[in-house]
């Protein structure tokens, strides 16, 4: 193809040869105007077409790269998501089973606890019991002393009555003998031993109330 420009094509007025029956040479150099003129544009279209088509170009290029630059950052950010994603599920992991450990060992220490406190309590109950039986027997042993000696007391008291009828004095000892008198300044009429034993016998129901008192409060535990 024949590399044409417009300056080519007005150069070639008077170029041509002449014959007699040729073609008008004004028409034929106006056309050759016309024709360079419209090459011209033509060629200016052309350069401007071509650098426009360079410029998209490199607009185009630019766009792959930032493309390009924008699939690798969201590749990246994906793939940092995906880290950060796991990184959040181990640490809840992490966090649970923490949890899950500190809470089966504070469930562990409170049943220990609770095991040990009842095992204190059944401890005390039976130290408890243990001292209810030891002070019942020594109750129980102080209330056969008492009952024994209430007998032998009545058994000196019966032996010592009928001494005294036989060895009483007569009537001028007794009236030589000066009663005793008590507090209240009155001769003695003979209660002190009912005294004592109403004593004895309050001391005794006191000692079994606490006995039977003892006793509810064992079966109650």
């Amino acid at each position: 193809m024949i590399d044409l420009t417009p300056l080519d094509v007005r150069k070639k007025k008077g170029d041509f040869r002449r014959s007699v029956r040729g073609y008008d040479p004004e028409l034929v150099d106006d056309f050759l105007d016309m024709v360079a003129e419209r090459l011209e544009e033509l060629v200016k279209q052309n350069v401007a077409l071509t650098e426009r088509a360079e410029h998209l170009q490199e607009q185009v290029a630019s766009f792959r790269e930032r493309e390009k630059a924008l699939n690798e950052a969201l590749v990246t950010a994906q793939q940092l998501r995906t880290d950060a994603q796991a990184q959040a599920d181990r640490e809840a992991e992490l966090v649970r089973r923490e949890a899950q450990s500190q809470a089966e060992r504070i469930i562990e220490e409170g049943q220990r606890s609770a095991r040990e406190l009842q095992r204190d309590i059944e401890a005390l109950h039976a130290r408890r019991r243990q001292f209810i039986r030891a002070f019942r027997t020594l109750i129980d042993r102080y209330l056969s002393e008492l009952e024994v000696e209430e007998a032998r007391l009545s058994e000196i008291s019966s032996d010592a009555g009928p001494a005294r009828t036989s060895a009483s004095p007569g009537p001028e000892a007794d009236a030589d003998r000066v009663e005793p008198e008590g507090p209240s300044g009155e001769a003695d009429s003979g209660d002190a031993p009912a005294q004592d034993e109403e004593s004895e016998k309050a001391q005794k129901e006191w000692l079994s109330s606490l006995v039977l008192e003892g006793d509810q409060k064992d079966q109650d535990s």
